[in-house]
């Protein structure tokens, strides 16, 4: 019949997923860890969790990367979005002492270009080698009109582990200990609506050149297309060799909200305004969007992507420890009695 549809006239190539899965598996293979059962292509995720722990808690978490996805689609860089997809959910749940075991992705786009995808999930398994766990699975949906060409969006879920009696509760914080802030590799995935906009009133583009300014020898673009720092196996070491009472990602909500949630009642946060020193692409948003500092303060990093708490007598040993992975931390801050309904004070 000459009238006969398919499900590829409606928009819908399954050729292109298989071919997709087939590009993607040398990527998955990549991440394995032994407790994996199977291989991809089944309709669940296997991974054997016996011998590992005495008494198990996992802790799951899900994420996406927000508005960062359009400036990724707007420049066609699809290779490291999925860093930030692993990175927003691994290092959430390493803030109670778990450890990620696997990782799912989604994938949803109008039209499936098997390229674009097979780079997003390249990323996404870069970014589970950097974090230590499995890419189990994930779901391709192929999904005409809901959105228009050349986009496509994005969500992570991860579990990981943790023995019940090393889970980090909060319980262990103290008046008196300190908060460690460790650097981060720029806006990770927050804020980038406020960064659009500021980029729109730069008359930034593509086309025009302005994206590379250059910032201390880093370009405008690449400072915020960096992808997010997985904390992940430095601070399971960490956990090993200090006395860690409490840790935080800094994410939406940024320095003035997220470390506080870890926190005690009847406890506060006092940060020092001078210990954070703005990175230069935090410094160009700061002044090119006539930001408040405030706003910086609740809205990104700041360039600490990560805090630990822990007494002020450990810092010396956990700091060299974190250096060497490469990263760098300073105290920004101390924990204090709370008072009144402002449990974080920026002074």
């Amino acid at each position: 019949m000459s009238d006969a549809l398919t499900y590829r006239a409606a928009g819908v190539d399954i050729d292109a997923g298989n071919a997709l899965v087939e590009r993607i598996k040398p990527l998955v293979k990549r991440t394995l860890r032994p407790e994996v059962m199977g291989g991809l292509g089944g309709f669940g995720g296997l991974f054997d969790l016996s011998g590992r722990y005495r008494e198990p808690v996992l802790v799951s978490g899900t994420d996406g990367v927000g508005t960062k996805l359009k400036l990724a689609q707007m420049l066609n860089r699809h290779d490291t979005i999925g860093i930030d997809l692993v990175g927003m959910c691994v290092n959430d749940v390493l803030v109670q002492g778990a450890e990620p075991l696997f990782f799912l992705d989604y994938f949803a786009t109008g039209k499936l270009d098997v390229d674009t995808a097979a780079a997003v999930v390249g990323g996404i398994a870069t970014g589970c080698e950097l974090a230590g766990c499995a890419l189990i699975g994930g779901e391709t949906a192929e999904m005409p009109d809901m959105y228009p060409p050349g986009e496509y969006d994005l969500a992570g879920f991860t579990v990981a582990a943790v023995e019940k009696s090393q889970m980090l509760t909060g319980d262990a914080i103290v008046a008196g200990d300190v908060v460690l802030g460790v650097a981060s590799s720029g806006p990770h995935s927050n804020g980038y609506s406020l960064v659009r906009k500021i980029l729109d009133r730069a008359g930034c583009t593509p086309d025009n050149g302005r994206l590379d300014l250059d910032l201390g020898g880093v370009k405008l673009v690449d400072a915020l297309m960096a992808p997010t720092t997985i904390y992940v196996k430095p601070m399971l070491e960490l956990l090993k060799e200090s006395p860690v009472h409490g840790m935080a990602h800094i994410t939406g909500g940024g320095l003035k909200e997220n470390i506080i949630r870890v926190v005690p009642d009847g406890l506060g946060i006092a940060l020092q305004a001078s210990a954070i020193v703005l990175p230069p692409v935090f410094d160009w948003l700061m002044r090119e969007g006539n930001v408040a500092r405030e706003e910086m303060w609740r809205t990104f990093n700041c360039g600490v992507g990560f805090t630990v708490i822990l007494p002020r007598d450990a810092v010396a040993g956990a700091s060299a420890l974190l250096a060497t992975h490469g990263l760098a931390s300073s105290v920004i801050g101390e924990i204090v009695p709370a008072q009144g309904d402002e449990r974080v004070h920026i002074g």
